[in-house]
């Protein structure tokens, strides 16, 4: 168990008037409990009552990580495949005692399943969305996890220095990521935060694309949008390159793009909001006359989810805190002939915004 986390954590849900918290598997209980499980179909609950220890619905093969975390035999109510979930979902509404709860619940990521068995057991059991709360805690990255986020971004820009030679003009996009995952590999990510984006001409122009057999060509614009994960932590990086020689348009294009990161970046600090960012990047690219080609937000908050709040978007009027990790990447995509991004991983700092990320924003012709 994270101790001091769970204590910051358990004063809020009292002051709020929860009688206690029920989390599934994901960021927020591992950030809690530092418990690997993950959703499956075998349900798992875990509780933290604002009066009481923390307790755990779990199988019984996955028992032993919630007592090396530190909770207590009789709060670990396990069940087996044999007999099923529901008896332990029984024991555990009745041993705490949450029939009258008012019970703060994850709404994007508990399942009907769970919730429908919490009702069952407690008839009298009242819910209420937890994550504004829990975020909240989250949205402040403390140092050892600002150190991992440094360690992932490290790992993600040692990769593409070694990929860059290897890409080469008539590979395919499905090739190039599959090269990009190995050297994320060699360069020590533990995981893949997510499937990397490799897009090239046409392609580039749908911002979350998915690799493909089409094969790089020269003219190209290849966008390439990855990321590392360290001590659970990621990085989330694009970068875009040409393939041979391209149009003057879409070397303007980049030109424009890169201006609109660096304005961002410069914008962002203690007391800017999401919005303020969004606006100093969005600023750039409409005054350039790309405004209906920019077409998502800025940028998202990175932790131990990829996407996690704050977000760089219009109607973000929340202050940035020392300590927010997030994401600043313009990008401007014109449908037939491809797409330019340029992300970079920040942290807003007592007096500014440092980068995460070193790799070059300078124009790179690969092939």
């Amino acid at each position: 168990m994270n101790e001091r986390r769970l204590e910051q954590f358990r004063n809020m849900v009292i002051e709020n008037g929860l009688d206690g918290v029920a989390l599934v598997p994901g960021a927020n209980l591992l950030y809690l409990s530092t418990i690997h499980v993950h959703l499956s179909e075998r349900p798992i609950v875990f509780f933290l009552p604002a009066d009481g220890d923390p307790a755990i619905i779990i199988p019984t093969l996955e028992a032993a990580k919630a007592r090396d975390a530190g909770i207590k035999d009789e709060r670990i109510f396990s069940w087996d495949d044999h007999e099923g979930y529901t008896t332990a979902f029984q024991k555990a509404c009745a041993q705490l005692e949450v029939t009258d709860y008012l019970l703060g619940v994850e709404a994007q990521n508990m399942r009907v399943l769970e919730l429908e068995l919490l009702h069952r057991y407690s008839p009298n059991l009242t819910t209420t969305h937890v994550e504004p709360l829990i975020m909240s805690l989250r949205g402040v990255k403390d140092e050892s996890e600002q150190k991992a986020m440094r360690k992932a971004v490290a790992a993600a820009e040692q990769a593409m220095e070694e990929l860059i030679p290897r890409i080469k003009i008539g590979q395919t996009e499905k090739r190039i990521a599959s090269m990009l995952v190995q050297e994320l590999m060699n360069a020590g990510s533990e995981a893949s935060p997510f499937t990397p984006i490799v897009s090239a001409g046409p392609n580039g122009a749908i911002p979350h694309a998915v690799p493909t057999n089409r094969k790089i060509a020269t003219g190209d614009l290849l966008v390439i949008d990855w990321g590392a994960v360290v001590d659970d932590y990621p990085s989330d990086i694009t970068r875009t390159f040409a393939v041979g020689p391209i149009e003057s348009e879409m070397v303007q294009i980049y030109e424009a793009v890169k201006l609109a990161n660096e304005t961002a970046r410069k914008k962002a600090g203690p007391g800017t909001s999401g919005q303020d960012v969004d606006r100093a990047a969005r600023g750039v690219i409409e005054e350039l006359g790309y405004g209906d080609e920019f077409i998502h937000r800025t940028g998202h908050g990175l932790g131990l989810e990829i996407h996690e709040p704050p977000f760089m978007m219009e109607g973000n009027t929340v202050p940035l805190e020392p300590g927010a990790v997030f994401t600043i990447e313009p990008g401007i995509y014109i449908r037939g002939k491809g797409g330019v991004r340029i992300e970079d991983d920040v942290i807003i700092t007592s007096d500014g915004c440092e980068s995460l990320t070193s790799f070059t924003r300078d124009w790179i012709q690969v092939g």
